[in-house]
C-alpha cells in the first residue's frame, strides 16, 4: 500500500498544479516565464503548459495502479506496463511544456 500512496499523493499535487495553469493562473511558473508571455498570451500558455503538467500528473498515478496491480496479482507484467505508461506521459507531458514555451517564451531560457 505505501508503494501506491506516494506517487498518487505526488500526482495528485501534479495535477493541481496543472489545473491552475490550464485556467490562466501561470503565477506558480518561474518568474522567467511570467515576465516573456504577453498578457494576451497568458492563458493560451497556462492551457498548454496545464494540459503537459496534468498527463504527466496522471501518468504518475498510473504508475503507481499497476504497480499496485501487479503487486496484488502477483504479474509483473503490469509493472512493465505502468512503466511504460509513465514514460510516454512523462515525455508526452513535458513535450507539450517545451512546445510552449518555446512558443510563447521564444526559447526555454
Amino acid at each position: 500500500m505505501d508503494s501506491l500512496l506516494v506517487p498518487v499523493i505526488v500526482g495528485i499535487i501534479v495535477i493541481v498544479l496543472g489545473v491552475q495553469n490550464l485556467k490562466g493562473n501561470i503565477e506558480l511558473l518561474h518568474r522567467y516565464h511570467r515576465k516573456r508571455v504577453s498578457e494576451e498570451d497568458r492563458l493560451p500558455f497556462g492551457r498548454k503548459v496545464g494540459t503537459g503538467t496534468v498527463i504527466a500528473g496522471c501518468s504518475i498515478i498510473a504508475k503507481a495502479c499497476f504497480q499496485f496491480a501487479s503487486e496484488k496479482m502477483n504479474m509483473p507484467a503490469l509493472d512493465t506496463a505502468g512503466t511504460a505508461v509513465l514514460a510516454a506521459g512523462l515525455i508526452i507531458g513535458f513535450t507539450i511544456i517545451i512546445l510552449a514555451m518555446m512558443k510563447y517564451n521564444k526559447g526555454l531560457f
